[in-house]
């Protein structure tokens, strides 16, 4: 008999699908599998078998070799040629007991075979055991589908692929990218208020302005590097090259203030949000052994960095480089030459995105 789990929960009931042209012998089936307390699907042929393979993907087919329309090796070498079906379990039934039928059985694709007339607690056992297998590999097919979900939460699409192909444990990905833009933004006052409130709440808080920006970055298409603290770096035009990135990483930057200040007016709280942003070549990929992360290395990193230090709360601030390759028009001023620690004399550009537009002055 099964588990009480699977009687209990429908959701885990295994699913046989008889196929067999002879009513008597289906009905008696039926009855002692649906004793064994399985969900018994039906079919009277090989074509009928694919329809229902196809839209309900059962456990095990138990397979009548000998049937009209469609014999049941035809039908199992359809199932184990269709992607979607190859993996279901095939037990094959039938009156022929000579080596020829069982090695065309086997050749077709069927996982094991039984002969008529049918001895009962011999099927059961032989169902029984594909039914585990079946399981077994359904748990190992979600487990991996959980893990490449957790990987791709980690690393781009493109890199992990890179990863699971090569075979070497200390391969190391470094691409160069000549022209991407960076993006950093940092939660104003944050130190100030990590003194004020329990470490939790202040997780929490960051978990929910960082979960929206998470979003968006899913939204515009581009590549969230890292947090750091408070702070949050983004990527356009990596791993995959793109024209528009100075365009894309302004609109999340846009994107991004508006999040802050929705989410402003829904906790009645107020947080500032300081951006800035730069455009250059960078070299990004993947180092190490352990713990594998996808990161970005070059001035153009430092540069977006000191552009984020210099801006104000709520503000966005680019340097000319990112600023003569957007194509879009935006209400920009420019700031007086300054000089920047590590950079020297730089000239910017602020985009106010407050309605305390006279704090972003030169």
């Amino acid at each position: 008999m099964i588990s009480a789990e699977f009687r209990t929960n429908p959701q885990t009931t295994p699913k046989i699908l008889i196929v067999d042209d002879e009513e008597t012998q289906q009905l008696f089936t039926r009855k002692i599998l649906q004793k064994e307390g399985y969900l018994v699907l039906e079919a009277s042929n090989g074509l009928e078998c694919l329809e229902i393979c196809q839209a309900n993907c059962p456990d095990i087919v138990l397979l009548d070799a000998m049937m009209p329309v469609m014999d049941g090796f035809t039908c199992c070498a359809q199932l184990k040629a269709n992607p979607k079906t190859e993996k279901i379990p095939v037990l094959m039934t039938t009156a022929l007991d000579d080596k020829k039928s069982v090695n065309q059985a086997f050749e077709v694709g069927a996982t094991d075979y039984v002969t008529k007339p049918i001895h009962w607690p011999v099927l059961i056992q032989r169902v029984r055991r594909l039914i585990q297998q079946s399981q077994l590999y359904r748990q190992l097919i979600e487990s991996q589908e959980k893990t490449e979900k957790l990987l791709l939460n980690i690393l781009p699409e493109s890199i992990a692929q890179r990863l699971q192909a090569e075979s070497s444990p200390d391969l190391v990905i470094a691409d160069h990218f000549p022209n991407v833009s960076v993006l950093f933004a940092d939660m104003v006052g944050f130190t100030k208020l990590a003194a004020e409130i329990s470490p939790i709440e202040l997780i929490l808080k960051l978990n929910s302005i960082f979960s929206e920006f998470d979003k968006l970055t899913e939204e515009y298409g581009l590549e969230k590097i890292k947090t750091i603290g408070d702070g949050y770096m983004v990527a356009s035009g990596l791993p995959i090259p793109r024209e528009d990135h100075a365009d894309a990483i302004v609109q999340i930057a846009l994107a991004m203030q508006q999040a802050m200040a929705r989410l402003n007016t829904e906790t009645q709280e107020f947080h500032s949000l300081r951006i800035g942003i730069h455009s250059g070549p960078v070299v990004a990929g993947v180092i190490g052994t352990k713990k594998f992360s996808y990161d970005l290395w070059g001035d153009t990193v430092n540069t977006a960095s000191r552009m984020e230090q210099y801006s104000f709360p709520g503000c966005i601030q680019v340097t000319e480089d990112t600023y003569k390759q957007l194509s879009k028009p935006h209400l920009f001023t420019a700031r007086e030459i300054m000089d920047v620690k590590g950079k020297g004399k730089m000239k910017t550009y602020l985009l106010d995105c407050s309605k305390h537009f006279n704090k972003c002055t030169a």
